[in-house]
């Protein structure tokens, strides 16, 4: 990529390099410790499916009753409990499923021979993993197929209805009116369960709840839509919170194609423990990487928290330490698509100036990442002809920089949840601005000395001082003195903190093996 800013290679590289050594000591705790959620995310691709009458899940049941009857014994791995149960029983993971609903305990077993564990462990992981694979394969093709049907960059729109049905009109409407990528808004709270909920649900306050059922649905409803209209329509949902691994498998499982995904948003925005969340990130990133699903992260929630113009560097900063997280779970470029947003006070000076310059920034220092970018939120009010406008320059922005996702701004931002009215004007101003400037982004260069220019090499500057003094504060301390958006968070406190398990001597997750050997990041 010809460089407009000429930011300085070797302090990029610098950059990358404090990212490497910030998370090096993250990724050995990580490498130590699975938690409940990882091990229920495994029992479910293992096929634990279904809930008790009261509405627990199952992988719940399994990974509670092996804590209940021995605290130590999930130090092991949830998995040779739910395996050594299958082979005792003589049932099929259905049958088993159905029992333990109805009150059986997989630790009620003697444990039996481990190598016949391993082999029948084997048989779930290949057909789990080859499920995967045919989804990806599937996508893969269908863009083959459709190749150049698709907007770019990519505009993404929400639905947000609380119930899936109505969620499915609302999706199918934006994506005959144009939208490329669909994202079904998850109900409010959902990150602080520490459950999945099972089957299809219409009650939802602000979003629906993220569930396999009502993930299969409306992967159903998009590709009809995508049919009729010879264009691949992806499917996002939220890889994150308590349940972040749970939810990765999920999504692989029914072939979605992008998920919220970020290492350090739960800790942060959700008061989720960061011992906990960067364990959970590790895996989700592993299973979307497998499962060829792209991940937003969540910098431009910094934005809401910091002043976009003062605090600019630590979503740089950010950015580098997802793509570091993301590089060790085993993810290439072009899965990462960091996040950014044109969120700075309107009444700035030369405002627009500062979005172009660290929008291009973004591009230039991640050149192979589908960057998402995120429109004016913060600064939005129930003006809606100005929130027209400030949508319009965050559309001339995306365009003008070469972002891959945009997610489209609505001009009722601040007033209400958008109306399809809304996102059909949403989507009309998108084109035509992207349409109107389609050769900008090659045909501009910026003065070397100019506003432009200046501005990403102070934030450049600005970041590399950052990581270095999270450097030598460490990852944990700087979370917790409040280095990240402005928001403290003790390393033995937050939610989930209880859910953390220390991997013992005899750990068997064969799931994590098949994926570290397939991602090549055996050790």
């Amino acid at each position: 990529m010809r460089s407009k800013l000429h930011l300085p290679p070797d302090r990029v590289e610098y950059a990358r390099e404090l990212a490497r050594r910030i998370t090096a000591p993250v990724q050995v705790f990580i490498d130590g410790h699975s938690s409940v959620t990882v091990e229920r995310a495994t029992l479910r691709l293992a096929g634990a499916d279904g809930a008790s009458p009261d509405g627990v899940p199952v992988p719940n049941l399994v990974v509670d009753r092996i804590r209940a009857s021995d605290p130590a014994a999930l130090e092991d791995g949830a998995m040779t409990r739910y395996v050594n149960a299958l082979i005792k029983t003589g049932d099929s993971v259905r049958a088993l499923n159905d029992k333990i609903a109805a009150g059986f305990d997989v630790m009620s077993l003697p444990l039996g021979d481990r190598a016949a564990i391993e082999v029948k462990a084997d048989e779930l992981v290949a057909g789990s993993m080859s499920r995967i694979k045919d989804n990806r394969n599937i996508r893969e093709r269908k863009l083959e197929e459709w190749q150049g049907k698709n907007n770019s960059p990519l505009l993404y729109l929400i639905v947000a209805t609380g119930n899936i049905y109505e969620d499915v009109k609302q999706a199918a409407a934006a994506a005959e009116q144009g939208a490329d990528v669909i994202a079904v808004i998850r109900t409010t709270a959902q990150s602080l369960l520490d459950y999945v909920p099972y089957g299809a649900t219409t009650e939802g306050f602000g979003g629906t709840y993220a569930t396999q059922e009502n993930f299969r649905i409306m992967r159903e409803a998009l590709d009809e839509v995508a049919e009729k209209q010879q264009r691949y329509i992806r499917l996002t949902n939220y890889a994150s919170g308590l349940c972040m691994p749970e939810i990765a498998a999920m999504g692989a499982v029914e072939r979605l194609d992008m998920m919220l995904n970020d290492s350090m948003y739960g800790i942060l925005f959700r008061d989720i423990n960061m011992y906990r969340t960067f364990v959970d990130q590790m895996f989700s990133r592993m299973l979307n990487a497998y499962a060829g699903v792209i991940i937003n992260t969540g910098e431009d929630n910094y934005l809401t928290t910091s002043d976009a113009y003062e605090k600019a560097y630590t979503v740089l900063a950010s950015q580098l330490l997802n793509e570091r997280f993301g590089f060790q779970a085993g993810m290439p470029a072009n899965l990462l698509g960091l996040g950014h947003a044109f969120e700075m006070d309107p009444t700035i000076k030369n405002g627009f100036m500062y979005e172009l310059a660290e929008a291009q920034m973004a591009r230039e220092i991640f050149p192979e990442h589908p960057l998402k970018y995120m429109p004016p939120t913060k600064h939005m009010s129930g003006d809606i002809f100005k929130g027209l406008a400030m949508d319009t320059l965050f559309n001339f922005v995306s365009k003008a920089t070469d972002q891959g996702i945009h997610l489209l701004g609505m001009l009722t931002e601040a007033i209400h949840t958008p109306f399809m009215m809304d996102r059909y004007l949403a989507v009309d101003n998108a084109r035509y601005v992207m349409n109107y400037i389609d050769g900008f982004y090659e045909d501009v260069d910026f003065k070397p000395d100019g506003i432009v220019v200046t501005r990403a090499h102070q934030v450049l500057d600005q970041t590399i001082e950052f990581m270095e003094h999270v450097e030598k504060v460490g990852m944990f301390d700087a979370i917790e003195q409040g280095l990240f958006a402005e928001m403290k968070r003790p390393k033995d406190g937050g939610k989930g903190f209880e859910g953390l398990v220390k991997k013992g001597p005899a750990y068997y997750n064969p799931f994590e093996q098949s994926l570290k050997r397939e991602l090549g990041l055996s050790r």
